[in-house]
């Protein structure tokens, strides 16, 4: 996230979608790494500031004119703009990984429940902070975050406090699969997984992780049938005998673009 300390503006969110739209048909791209810039912050969530000025948040309700439903329907529409935006990480057909670091508050939640896999550096300093500034998280995290981990009253505990919490915390929960000492080792661990990941047949990890995320939001049965209904296609592939022949060879697949 590469804005002053990692605080986002409309003008990145409608980049962001674009670049992840570009990205998950991109032939010669198999997996991604998403961290941010800077020592500080992976990102420090809304900018209290500017959201201050926005008429989504700035109502006169003195104001005779003012006309409640108009205004809903505004903020409704700017909402669905702005999660659709952060969803574009989650369709992304290739696996994300989210490198974070720092201060990872509010939109950094959002964005990171969103990527496939995540990993932090010790410093890491987590929050879901939108009940401290008058509202309910409403980008992603509470409809994500409790799917992530599957413990609901821990989701509830950090959400409903706004606390801070750290790196060895988000790792005993499972928000993170691992944590690293510093930022820098977390970005060459991502870059390792996305390798590994990148060498694998790119027809396997797509239906992986197409599968994967519609079965979190189905029962088991539907999930079986949606299996059976991709793979009746995928199987199809020429990377099933190309990956057979090399593991018999002892040697290292090579398979074609996607």
């Amino acid at each position: 996230m590469a804005s002053t300390l990692g605080l986002p503006d409309f003008r990145m969110w409608l980049e962001l979608r674009q670049l992840f739209d570009t990205l998950s048909v991109a032939p010669s791209v198999r997996s991604i790494v998403l961290s941010g810039s800077g020592e500080r912050a992976f990102s420090t969530g809304l900018d209290v500031q500017s959201a201050s000025q926005s008429g989504n948040f700035n109502h006169d309700f003195s104001d005779p004119r003012f006309d409640g439903a108009r205004a809903a329907t505004s903020i409704r529409r700017h909402n669905a703009e702005f999660q659709d935006c952060i969803s574009a990480i989650e369709r992304c057909e290739k696996p994300v990984i989210c490198v974070m670091h720092g201060y990872t508050f509010g939109l950094g939640i959002d964005i990171s429940t969103c990527a496939d896999v995540r990993i932090c550096s010790d410093d890491t300093q987590f929050a879901v902070k939108e009940v401290d500034v008058g509202m309910a998280a409403d980008i992603g995290t509470l409809s994500r975050l409790p799917k992530v981990v599957g413990n609901y009253s821990w989701v509830k505990d950090i959400a409903l406090t706004a606390r801070v919490f750290g790196a060895k915390e988000a790792f005993r929960v499972g928000f993170v699969s691992d944590v690293y000492p510093q930022k820098n080792q977390a970005i060459e661990e991502g870059i390792k997984w996305a390798s590994l990941v990148a060498s694998k047949s790119p027809v396997a990890v797509q239906g992986t992780k197409e599968i994967l995320n519609y079965s979190r939001d189905h029962t088991v049965q539907d999930g079986l049938r949606y299996t059976g209904v991709w793979n009746s296609a995928a199987l199809m592939t020429r990377d099933v005998p190309t990956a057979i022949a090399a593991s018999m060879k002892k040697k290292k697949p090579t398979f074609e673009k996607l």
